[in-house]
């Protein structure tokens, strides 16, 4: 197996609290896996110790190939290969919607023309069926689904190896639902791992559903409580 993500009996304090208590989980390369929980579970941490937000307490752990045990300047150098969007979207409200996005490519393709950006963020902002009308619209006068599908191209434009993406379908309509479905699909069609930490039924009923690589998993007091292929 090419695992984008090893993590063996992985423990993560928040505080003295173990948000992940002795979790084991992978993911291949190229594989989606939803992943489900009551509140509380861990999701939300699952993903922050992936992303290098959240620090490895005990146990092992390795993201696109480095330990998670290793040092910060190591750490800098997966995290450009991850593609993380939380809760919150952390967008710059003062700048449009297009600038957020090339701010976004220039972070992991410095080297790239001002042009270059500017056609990735357009393709990009398109993908996400954001009305070309509001792309030089400044950020905090969106909406917040319009604010998610920005945020979404900006993890799109970094080309990442590694997709983690929480409730990625909060504040969309059906239409803007189906496009991530397909985005997912795409990412995971070019090779890369893809985890989205879900509430909503309805995902399996998008494209999602029909692929061949997808497997969930249930989360319940920081551990894995149940895999389904």
């Amino acid at each position: 197996m090419d695992l984008a993500v090893s993590l063996r009996s992985a423990v993560v304090l928040l505080g003295r609290f173990p948000a992940l208590s002795g979790i084991d989980f992978s993911v291949e390369r190229g594989e989606i896996v939803t992943v489900r929980g009551a509140n509380g579970a861990g999701k939300t941490t699952l993903l922050r110790l992936c992303a290098g937000l959240a620090a490895l307490y005990a146990g092992e752990g390795e993201v696109l190939g480095c330990d998670l045990a290793r040092t910060a300047g190591e750490a800098r150098y997966w995290r450009r290969k991850v593609g993380f969007l939380g809760h919150e979207t952390r967008l710059y409200g003062d700048l449009t919607a297009k600038e957020n996005v090339e701010f976004a490519h220039a972070l992991c393709n410095g080297g790239n023309s001002s042009a270059d950006r500017s056609t990735v963020a357009t393709a990009a902002l398109s993908r996400l069926e954001l009305p070309v009308r509001l792309h030089r619209e400044r950020a905090h006068r969106l909406s917040a689904g319009q604010q998610r599908r920005i945020a979404l191209a900006c993890v799109m434009v970094r080309n990442p190896e590694l997709w983690l993406l929480d409730e990625p379908h909060a504040s969309l309509d059906v239409s803007g639902r189906e496009c991530v479905a397909g985005i997912i699909a795409e990412a995971s069609a070019t090779g890369a791992a893809v985890v989205v930490v879900t509430h909503e039924q309805d995902i399996y009923e998008s494209e999602i559903s029909l692929q061949p690589n997808l497997r969930t998993v249930t989360l319940a007091g920081g551990k894995v409580l149940e895999l389904q292929p």
